[in-house]
């Protein structure tokens, strides 16, 4: 719980009261290599925390995976189509590897809503970082060479590359492994 406590205190500051009201609300769940934490036709109605792993958020398309997000510690993150519109999830989420995160159902995230603004604030900073995540991947796609996706990747979330296997990083990149691999040839080459 120390790692959520110091993500909330980034955002806001709750006195022991509050935090003590918020984080009653949580539960933990351990999960094992290729545990699959939310499925297609699953309702999702929780707000997951890692405290340890990392997940893979992905759809299948011709039997391949197609990777829309990757989260590793201290990441907030959920279905938020599914969980906001209260609808089926159409995603797989996996853990990548051994992983430990906390949840707190939607039902309990309203209780603590309605006892603080403080904590309605934190909840709509999060929703805000999960949309703006989501926003600058879509851009990165659109905007963004293949060769400058991937060299962003390295400067920004480098712990990736040595987490997740090639062919799932070239999926997020919008790749065929084939072409990561040219681009990681033509990269070394070059230096």
């Amino acid at each position: 719980m120390e790692l959520l406590k110091e993500k909330v205190n980034k955002h806001i500051r709750l006195d022991e009261e509050e935090m003590d009201f918020y984080l009653q609300f949580y539960k933990k769940k351990e999960l094992k290599k290729n545990d699959l934490l939310v499925q297609p036709g699953a309702f999702v109605k929780s707000w997951f925390f890692i405290e340890k792993g990392c997940f893979c958020l992905y759809t299948l398309k011709d039997g391949n995976e197609k990777v829309i997000e990757f989260f590793t510690e201290k990441d907030f993150f959920t279905d938020v189509y599914s969980y906001i519109q209260e609808t089926p999830s159409n995603v797989y989420i996996k853990a990548m590897e051994p992983a430990s995160l906390i949840y707190i159902n939607k039902e309990d995230v309203q209780k603590c809503y309605d006892k603080s603004h403080k904590l309605e604030r934190f909840g709509r900073i999060s929703m805000q970082d999960a949309f703006i995540k989501s926003y600058r991947r879509i851009a990165h796609l659109n905007y963004l060479s293949n060769e400058e996706r991937y060299l962003r990747l390295v400067q920004n979330r480098s712990g990736l590359l040595q987490r997740v296997p090639q062919y799932l990083i070239a999926s997020y990149l919008g790749l065929t492994p084939v072409g990561l691999s040219k681009i990681r040839k033509r990269l070394s080459l070059s230096s």
